[in-house]
Formats: structure tokens, C-alpha cells, sequence
């Protein structure tokens, strides 16, 4: 799970610079883009192997420095996009530049803080650490009292933009608020924690769990916010995708009478110079696209030898107007007279859209299948 975790967050952070490289200038999308990528490079420093292996060369807590570090920069890194994205384009740089100096400012103290604990102090986890040392007990205070400010102005800033939103962004922007929220209040029990054994109090093991239990369910409630818009776009393109390829199949038969009657009418997008061009016009969407546009030229074509041509439907039958078209095509290629100019086409859907239009060639295509 924690592999897939990590790939998943890498695979977002490529494709945040992908879209980054495409609009350098967008102060909200590098800020978006940075964010993840300090949040990825955190990561591994969280699990066993990783700051093992930087422990055993810069020495023990240099792990946990580097990754409280880089986790103060994507939270200030995600403070950035709203602070450029609410505001207008100085007072978003002004206030960018403020919040810049006070994440500096306590990565520096915390830097301090570690490079001047007795050895070993930071090599242990939250629940084991000796809070009693001064040194020890800041470098979690300050961290933590930050990654509170941070998050709660995030969390803040999400829902005012949950508010003016329609689903499902409204849903992705509230679940991601509260999982920031709820991030913000671990946050700062946290703090109290360290202050109390600063002071050399006890606590719990349950309070201690309690507190891990809260963050993970915050964080993963975050993460589901923030992917929620994204994957329900994605899984709704994936049903059309399924839809026009479906559509694309059932098509084939109207489409090939139409070939075989007008192939001029048939766009062929290997004449492209452009490789990319090329390629994308192989997708589903554009080949469903291309079909029926020539099955509607096609039509058009033997429109003069169809019956009525006054823009009158020919029928509510489908098989009969099946019919009626492949004897319109076989008219078609077996008239030895000057083309005659197409008429008003008499297969037209009653209702004048797009949609109706296709669900009229896929009844017609259906009936062509059926019919000889």
C-alpha cells in the first residue's frame, strides 16, 4: 500500500510539471506542482529504509530534519495557491514573500534546534523521543505550532471556495477542508503533548494512538478531497470513451454502405504531415467523430435517389428505411447520368440535435445489420 501510495503521489507530481511545462507563468500551478513534489520527496524519508540509510551517512535525526523540513515547505507551497489564486497578482507576491520569510525562519530554528541536541535525542519516533530536552521539545513545538497556522489558513481558504462551488468540486473542496481541519488538530494536540512532557508529564499511549488514529483518517481524508473531482472526471470519461466505442462498432454498417457509395467522402487522417496529428487521430472520440460526419456526407450523397426529398421522414420503420437506402446506394452507383445536386436529407431525426442525430444513424447502422 505505502509502494502504490508513493507511486500514485510521484505519477501526480509528473504530471503537475507536465502541465506546469505548458504554462510556466501560472504562479497557482507551480505552487500546486511544488507542493506535491516536496511532499513526495518527504515521503521516504517517513519509512524505515529511508532514514535509516540517511541517519547511518549525515548521522541520526538528519532524517527527520529533512523530512520536517520539506514538510514545511508543501504546506507553505499549498498556503501559495490560494494566496495566488484569491488574491490579486502583487498582493498575492507580498504576501507569498511574508509567509516565504516565516517558513524559513522556523526551518532555520529547527535546524538549529537539531544541530544542537545531544547525540541520538532526535533518533527516536514522536512517542519515544525525550521531550524533556530543550532543544528536543522546540524542534516538535515549532513545527508543529507552523503546520497548524498553515493548514488551518488552507483549510479555511477551502471552504469559502467549497461554497461558491457545484458538485462534485463542492464535495472534493469540503472533504479535503475537513481533512485539513482535522490535520490542524492534531497538529495542535500535538503541541500540548510536547509542551506536557517538556515538563515532565506523562501521557497516555491511548492519547498517543488517538492523536495517529486522527491524523491518518485527516490525511487520507485530504487526499480523497483532492483526487475526488479528478478521478469522477476520469471515471466518466472512461464511460464515454466505452460509449463511442461501442457507438464507433454499431456504426460500421451504415458506415461501409456509405464508403462504398461516396468514398470521397471518407477523411483520411494518415495524410497528415504531423506525427502527433497522426496519432491522435487513431483515439476512440475521433474516429467516432469521423464516422459520423462521413456517414452523414454519405447520406447526403445518395440523398437524390431517395424518396421523399422534401426533408419528410421515410418512414418510422427503420428496417423499411434501410431498405430504401440500400436501394438508394445501388441507384447511386449504377446511374451513368451527371450527379444531381443533393436535396433536403429525408433520414432526420424530429428533434434537431446532435444526439438525436446519431441515435438516428445507430437505428438506421442497427437496421442496415439486420437487412439485406
Amino acid at each position: 500500500m505505502t509502494v502504490i501510495f508513493l507511486v500514485g503521489l510521484v505519477g501526480a507530481v509528473g504530471w503537475k510539471f507536465y502541465q506546469l511545462s505548458k504554462a510556466p507563468h501560472d504562479r497557482s500551478l507551480r505552487s500546486v506542482a511544488l507542493c506535491l513534489a516536496c511532499a513526495a520527496m518527504s515521503y521516504p524519508f517517513a519509512m524505515p529504509g529511508g532514514a535509516t540509510g540517511l541517519d547511518t551517512v549525515a548521522g541520526h535525526g538528519a532524517a527527520k530534519l529533512v523530512q520536517n523540513v520539506l514538510l514545511l515547505a508543501t504546506v507553505y507551497f499549498l498556503m501559495c495557491f490560494y494566496l495566488h489564486a484569491s488574491a490579486d497578482e502583487g498582493d498575492g507576491r507580498r504576501r507569498a514573500r511574508l509567509e516565504g520569510l516565516v517558513v524559513a525562519a522556523v526551518a532555520v530554528s529547527i535546524c538549529v534546534a537539531a544541530a544542537t541536541v545531544p547525540h541520538q535525542a532526535l533518533a527516536g519516533s514522536f512517542s519515544t523521543t525525550d521531550m524533556t530536552v530543550g532543544q528536543v521539545a522546540f524542534f516538535y513545538l515549532a513545527t508543529g505550532l507552523y503546520l497548524m497556522y498553515a493548514l488551518s489558513a488552507a483549510a479555511l481558504w477551502t471552504r469559502r471556495y467549497a461554497r461558491a462551488s457545484a458538485k462534485p468540486h463542492s464535495t472534493g473542496l469540503w472533504t479535503a477542508g475537513t481533512g485539513m481541519l482535522g490535520m490542524a488538530v492534531a497538529c495542535a494536540i500535538r503541541a500540548v503533548i510536547v509542551t506536557v512532557r517538556w515538563r515532565g508529564g506523562d501521557i497516555a499511549d491511548s492519547v498517543l494512538a488517538a492523536v495517529a488514529v486522527l491524523l491518518v483518517i485527516s490525511t487520507l481524508m485530504f487526499v480523497f478531497g483532492i483526487t475526488y473531482p479528478g478521478v469522477r472526471a476520469r471515471l466518466s470519461l472512461c464511460r464515454l470513451w466505452l460509449r463511442h466505442r461501442r457507438e464507433l462498432a454499431r456504426l460500421e454498417p451504415l458506415w461501409m454502405l456509405m464508403a462504398e457509395a461516396a468514398p470521397h467522402t471518407v477523411l483520411n487522417p494518415r495524410t497528415s504531415s504531423s506525427l502527433r496529428d497522426r496519432w491522435r487521430a487513431r483515439g476512440v472520440h475521433r474516429r467516432h467523430h469521423r464516422r459520423i460526419v462521413e456517414c452523414r456526407d454519405g447520406l447526403v450523397v445518395i440523398s437524390p435517389h431517395l424518396v421523399p426529398g422534401d426533408g419528410r421522414p421515410l418512414s418510422d420503420d427503420p428496417q423499411l428505411v434501410a431498405r430504401r437506402v440500400r436501394h438508394a446506394v445501388r441507384d447511386h452507383l449504377n446511374s451513368t447520368d451527371k450527379p444531381t445536386p443533393a436535396r433536403s436529407l429525408a433520414v432526420t431525426p424530429r428533434q434537431r440535435s446532435r444526439e438525436a442525430e446519431i441515435q438516428e444513424l445507430l437505428a438506421l447502422s442497427d437496421a442496415l445489420r439486420s437487412t439485406r
